[in-house]
């Protein structure tokens, strides 16, 4: 797999002419992390991280479990409240806005474990994610451009999204945020208790879905498999960045290999 390129698309409007400038002055920076901390009660899940994503890049954060990955997913759409620090997206402070306006202004996150609305069809689920949409001729456009997308649920559009694999479920759970049509797309750990085969076909997903030119941060535990897709990458430990930098510099930095390829250092 190689990084994707930087293509126009209908899922994400132009963003160069008149973009907002970030906090940090970074005219590309779709989303920034501030000196961020998490807290669950007494117990600080993540701790003043800095972490950005231009537009047009698939950034990976990697980590364990328990690293604090998700939390920092939680943060971010409003789910989990920040205790310090700020998030900028598009230029705007939303440190703490609900999760429901975020979506509106193009923020769309996958979540683990998918989601589905089990007895509905795979038509249904899409309309579903066009919710805050009333575009009607578009939203039919736009389900049958992601049927191209993903062939393997044009083969099952009526078929009712429990009775599908993990692995086509993830693909549903992608084209669903898709249809919000996202400047920025969050995957939480996508290839959770897939198999290694489906494993492969989610990631060639994730690379199609870039490639469509959606910004995307990716949560994931397969360090290798992330890193390879993704153009830049920040390593988690203990609700720290610890490493941060090119993803294929990454990918042999002799440390990572070590803890996250199960290879000597």
């Amino acid at each position: 797999m190689t990084p994707p390129g930087r293509p126009e698309s209908k899922y994400r409007s132009a963003q160069r002419e008149g973009a907002p400038v970030s906090a940090t002055g970074n005219i590309d920076a779709l989303l920034e992390l501030k000196q961020v901390e998490i807290a669950y009660g007494g117990i600080q899940a993540v701790k003043g991280i800095d972490l950005h994503v231009n537009k047009g890049e698939l950034v990976c954060l990697i980590g364990t479990n328990g690293a604090g990955k998700t939390t920092t997913l939680k943060g971010i759409t409003g789910l989990q409240p920040v205790r310090r620090g700020a998030i900028h997206y598009a230029g705007e402070n939303v440190t703490g806005r609900p999760s429901f306006e975020l979506v509106r202004r193009g923020l769309a996150m996958v979540p683990e474990g998918r989601g589905m609305f089990g007895a509905l069809t795979i038509e249904e689920n899409l309309a579903m994610g066009a919710y805050i949409r009333n575009d009607r001729p578009a939203i039919k456009e736009d389900i049958e451009h992601l049927f191209d997308l993903f062939p393997r649920l044009k083969e099952r559009r009526r078929q009712t999204a429990g009775t599908l694999s993990g692995g086509e479920q993830q693909m549903l759970a992608m084209a669903r945020a898709l249809m919000s049509k996202p400047k920025l797309l969050l995957l939480d750990e996508p290839s959770m208790g897939l198999a290694p085969l489906m494993v492969q076909k989610v990631f060639e997903t994730v690379l199609k879905v870039a490639r469509e030119g959606v910004t995307i941060l990716l949560i994931e535990q397969n360090a290798k498999l992330a890193l390879e897709v993704s153009s830049r990458g920040y390593v988690m430990e203990s609700g720290t960045i610890t490493l941060s930098g090119d993803a294929r510099t990454l990918l042999h930095d002799p440390a990572v290999r070590a803890a996250y390829l199960g290879e000597g250092a």
